[in-house]
């Protein structure tokens, strides 16, 4: 194991190396979270579950994720980060197998719970370390390449859940996936290195430390912040709050998405359950993968030119995207269906390529963890309303309104993109203000 702290993050092939050591701990990080989504209809099945109890299984996950956020983020800046995300999936990995052994709603909903809570640490942590190996130049593109394990742990832990569920009962993907991560994450202690923060910051500062003209915030080693001096940052970059709230509106579509996309295809489109576990995230996470860097590549470049260049980039993908959202919801045709939901992921993922590379920078080094913290619990707290929002009316209709129910929860989330679009313009505007003196 390394406990070492490594100093610089050079410009060798190992900065790479440790996006993908990450990218295959983000695997599993979507893949165990996803899986259950994907075998909804057999609990409903085998437990009578009615849609508003599976929205609040989904949602339990995303509130304590949410709530262990800020928590999450102060630990990582003030610990070895390499322990915070491999041994963090160890725990949410054990946590999946357990999910095998419920039968009940309340167990359902501890599992979740659980599982929130140990993946919680993960981004926080990751995007930091991240960020200390790639400076403002390639940030966008690391960031943007980590993303697209999302997209696959999405699908993959999607329709392998749904296959398994259907050829050897529900439990079987949770042994499966749970058991993998653990050796994994094992396997990894002995490459992933924790590098000194900001290394990549003082890298590149001594050459041009500028983003469109504006000095970037200062790369420092010293100790983290307080509480205190955190909250100011937070408060006196006018537009980090807007890009929170951005996160919340576009999560609390991507979690309607994530959680109700395979029962939507199975009940109005009559997919079976493999085939909707499968289709209801290929065609859109694999087209925000294939996006992502692509955006990435964009932002790194409009960056250079102007400060908010990256917002930019985001704010097009969800005003673009809006339309693709609602066209999913209200759709009857599955050839209609599946160009919407394709043009959607393309649209996802010019937003996701800029999550946090946008909010990193307007904050230092040494306070990015505690700030992606916040992030997590605004953008996943607000957006665990989803899934519940959806099965909340999707019940409320009754049985024999539920699809028509559902279909129009989802097209409103085009309103809610439209409205994350504006905030981000605006977040672009007022981020070209020079950025205060970092404090001491």
């Amino acid at each position: 194991m390394q406990s070492t702290t490594h100093r610089t993050p050079g410009r060798s092939s190992y900065r790479w190396q440790v996006v993908a050591m990450l990218w295959l701990v983000c695997f599993f990080n979507y893949a165990d979270r996803q899986a259950i989504y994907a075998v909804f209809p057999l609990l409903e099945a085998e437990f009578g579950f009615d849609k508003l109890q599976l929205g609040l299984i989904g949602s339990a996950f995303m509130w304590v994720y949410a709530a262990g956020a800020p928590f999450a983020g102060f630990i990582a800046d003030r610990v070895k980060r390499v322990h915070l995300i491999l041994g963090g999936c160890i725990f949410w990995s054990f946590v999946t197998v357990t999910t095998a052994w419920c039968s009940k709603l309340w167990q359902f909903i501890t599992v979740r719970a659980l599982e929130g809570f140990g993946e919680t640490f993960y981004f926080p942590a990751s995007m930091s370390l991240t960020a200390d190996y790639h400076g403002p130049q390639t940030r966008s593109r690391a960031f943007s390449l980590h993303q697209s394990s999302v997209y696959a742990g999405t699908i993959l832990g999607s329709w392998l859940g749904a296959v398994m569920g259907e050829r050897y009962g529900w439990r079987t993907g949770f042994f499966a996936f749970g058991v993998v991560g653990i050796v994994v994450a094992a396997i990894l202690y002995a490459f992933l290195r924790e590098p000194e923060r900001g290394a990549a910051d003082r890298a590149e500062a001594g050459g041009d430390a500028s983003i469109g003209g504006h000095h970037a915030p200062a790369a420092s080693a010293a100790a983290p912040l307080g509480v205190a001096d955190t909250v100011a940052i937070l408060l006196s970059r006018p537009a980090v709050p807007l890009l929170m709230l951005a996160f919340l509106g576009a999560n609390f579509v991507a979690t309607i998405f994530l959680t109700w996309t395979p029962t939507f295809l199975h009940e109005k489109f009559g997919y079976k359950l493999g085939a909707a576990g499968l289709n209801g995230t290929l065609f859109i996470h694999l087209a925000s993968a294939l996006s992502a860097p692509l955006a990435g590549i964009l932002a790194d470049r409009l960056a250079r030119r102007f400060t908010g260049g990256r917002i930019l980039v985001q704010a097009a993908g969800l005003f673009v995207g809006a339309g693709f959202v609602t066209t999913v919801g209200l759709c009857s045709t599955t050839p209609v269906l599946i160009a919407a939901m394709t043009a959607f992921g393309l649209c996802k993922g010019c937003y996701d390529s800029g999550i946090f590379a946008s909010l990193f920078d307007s904050v230092e080094p040494r306070a990015r963890a505690s700030l992606a913290g916040i992030m997590n619990t605004v953008g996943w707290g607000g957006g665990a309303l989803g899934p519940v929002f959806v099965g909340w009316a999707t019940h409320a209709a009754g049985k024999a309104g539920e699809v028509d129910a559902m279909s129009r929860s989802i097209a409103a989330g085009g309103l809610v993109y439209l409205v994350c679009a504006a905030l981000l313009v605006a977040a672009s505007l007022l981020a070209r203000r020079p950025s205060p003196p970092a404090l001491d």
